[in-house]
């Protein structure tokens, strides 16, 4: 059973969620379950639960389909878009922000040094990330295969690494049914709009695993960003609140400015609405459907070794002999669980930006 709220209910408590919601998709579900089940009772337990195993199964960003979920249970097909944009703009604006002072054409010096420390500190990030997902999602021998495709192709093809994710989940679909699937197309889109696509609807396996999507494009084969800038921009999606997916907008404002930040978070997010609105009803027996299952043991698996792999190219952009002590220190920080990440990527911004108003070496832009 759900209870009905209003929509300004909606706007106030999602908006809430969207300031605080630091700390990446476990912090988010931590304050959907609070605020939806334990303090309002607007959604029972079992329901909460159901959805948030089913949002699992599903590409994208899982956290931000919760919410929208939970904002569909309660106030219906308009509470889901009014408490999606209330739970997603708070961070989009405030990245959007940060990006165009980052990325701008004269940035401040002590502004390049915090984003080139706090660049170097999220290398450890997304290794950490990539590991602590290979500890639960790798419990097979073809699943570490599937890991070492994703980290394979990530290090060596770049912009083709959702291949690889698709082509995992397709073959462990084939495993276990022993029939292939029907074979989908996929419409020509624009460069930019491309890459936003990819964000927000074959992100498998959690939100870190868009690193490695994004950087091919961004960084090489578009020309958009150059290694420090696209390891800022990964940084500015940590210390944002919100889902990681939004690091897309950074990109979009590299390639075009404010129009094109606006227009990658758009198409990255588009899918998540869509996936609630159309089949929310579904998702508990979604999660028991034995081919999208199949599909995700296969394509995550993938996805962690894309997230490991991603830390290789990211290495690039790490120039500076402070810079390597900024990443070794972050990387023992969170090892031992001396912080979040949000605070040791803090750290390694101050630690940049008093070293850039000393004077010191900034990498290349």
């Amino acid at each position: 059973m759900s209870t009905r709220i209003g929509l300004r209910t909606v706007l106030r408590e999602w908006g809430r969620l969207g300031l605080i919601g630091f700390g990446g998709p476990p912090a988010h579900v931590a304050l959907l379950r609070r605020l939806c089940v334990d303090e309002r009772r607007w959604i029972d337990a079992r329901a909460f639960e159901d959805a948030n195993a089913a949002c699992q199964l599903l590409p994208g960003p899982a956290s931000t389909q919760l919410a929208i979920f939970c904002a569909h249970r309660v106030g219906g097909a308009r509470g889901a878009v009014v408490g999606g944009l209330a739970f997603i703009l708070p961070g989009l604006v405030a990245l959007i922000a940060l990006a165009a002072l980052t990325l701008g054409d004269d940035p401040p010096t002590w502004v390049l040094g915090a984003a080139a420390g706090a660049g170097a500190a999220v290398v450890a990030v997304v290794v950490q990330a990539g590991v602590d997902l290979g500890r639960t999602g790798v419990r097979s021998l073809r699943a570490a295969v599937y890991l070492a495709v994703g980290f394979a192709t990530t290090v060596l093809l770049g912009p083709w690494v959702v291949l690889a994710l698709v082509g995992c989940g397709v073959v462990e679909l084939v495993w276990r049914r022993g029939t292939p699937p029907a074979l989908l197309s996929v419409a020509a889109l624009p460069a930019l709009a491309w890459v936003a696509f990819q964000v927000g609807a074959l992100s498998y396996g959690g939100g870190f695993v868009i690193v490695p999507l994004m950087q091919g494009e961004a960084v090489d084969g578009r020309g958009w960003m150059t290694e420090g800038e696209f390891l800022s921009a990964v940084a500015l999606g940590q210390l944002t609140p919100g889902p990681v997916v939004q690091t897309v907008a950074a990109v979009g404002w590299a390639a075009a400015g404010l129009g094109g930040a606006l227009l990658a978070a758009a198409i990255a997010f588009a899918p998540s609405f869509l996936v609630v609105l159309l089949g929310g009803a579904r998702f508990e027996r979604l999660r028991r459907a034995p081919g999208p299952r199949a599909f995700l043991d296969g394509a995550g698996p993938a996805a962690v070794g894309a997230i490991l792999g991603a830390a290789v190219p990211l290495l690039a952009g790490v120039d500076e002999a402070w810079q390597v002590a900024v990443l070794a220190v972050a990387a023992l920080l969170l090892a031992r669980g001396r912080g979040g990440v949000v605070v040791v990527l803090l750290g390694a911004a101050a630690a940049g930006a008093v070293i850039a108003a000393a004077g010191g070496p900034l990498p290349p832009r």
